[in-house]
């Protein structure tokens, strides 16, 4: 008898392991917020007892910032995807930029911001959670990880290194800050009316703006077009791209001519 239960205890602790609590925690997060993210849910999600899963987790910030780390991890593996490509065809009134290869820094970096990018999309708690990661505990896991995978691209693209973390903080300011705001206003777009879609909110915006005076709002006047007809993709990795030409302008020796 002692050895059959010697036999089944590792089978419990495989089944109630750690990275399954921190699963059911994003399935938790995912469908009903970081309110619905409570012990009590999590045991009736797990099927087992408050006891089992606060050995592996003491309390609800520890398992916030285990199930903010875990998805972070997952998004950072788009480092090694094919970085994405545009989906409009190209303007042949603008300058064409110097071909980069397939597995330069720059495309690195890109499929590392689209990885957050997805990620911030897919999870509507992860903008509170990151940004709660960088100001309050920027020595935890998630703020190196992130910090890290762009710094590296960062240092590849020949950045002297004293401008190593400047650098490398513009993109994931950036990276971070454009991902969240497209995520809040996917959840803004899912509290509209029935029967109104992201394409007749923007209409409405551009409308109200270009009835804006333009002598006071010359360049709101003349953008409304624009942010009616934009792609929030092609917006967010036009983005990355002034960033990095900013900062190979400013750091790499003989970019600032030829920018």
């Amino acid at each position: 008898m002692a050895t059959a239960r010697t036999r089944r205890s590792p089978r419990r602790t495989d089944a109630l392991s750690r990275e399954r609590i921190v699963e059911a925690a994003v399935e938790l997060l995912d469908t009903a917020g970081e309110g619905g993210l409570t012990f009590r849910a999590l045991t009736e999600r797990l099927a087992t007892g408050p006891g089992a899963i606060y050995w592996h987790v003491a309390n609800k910030d520890e398992l916030l910032d285990a199930a903010t780390d875990a998805v972070v991890a997952a998004a950072l593996a788009a480092e090694c995807l094919e970085p994405p490509k545009p989906t409009k065809r190209a303007d042949p009134t603008k300058p064409t930029k110097p071909a980069e290869s397939p597995d330069s820094p720059q495309d690195k970096i890109r499929a590392i911001a689209f990885g957050l990018f997805d990620a911030i999309e897919d999870h509507p708690w992860l903008p509170t959670q990151l940004a709660l990661q960088l100001s309050r505990s920027p020595w935890g896991s998630v703020t190196p990880r992130i910090f890290e995978s762009v710094g590296r691209q960062v240092r590849a693209l020949g950045v002297p290194e004293g401008h190593w973390f400047t650098a490398a903080s513009a993109l994931v300011h950036y990276i971070l800050g454009a991902a969240g705001q497209n995520a809040a206003n996917n959840a803004s777009a899912r509290t509209l009316a029935p029967g109104v879609d992201r394409a007749q909110f923007l209409d409405a915006a551009s409308k109200a703006w270009q009835e804006l005076d333009p002598d006071d709002y010359p360049f709101i006047h003349a953008v409304a077009a624009q942010m009616r007809e934009h792609d929030d993709r092609e917006q967010f990795l036009a983005g990355i791209d002034v960033v990095l030409t900013g900062i190979t302008a400013l750091h790499l020796p003989g970019e600032r001519g030829r920018t």
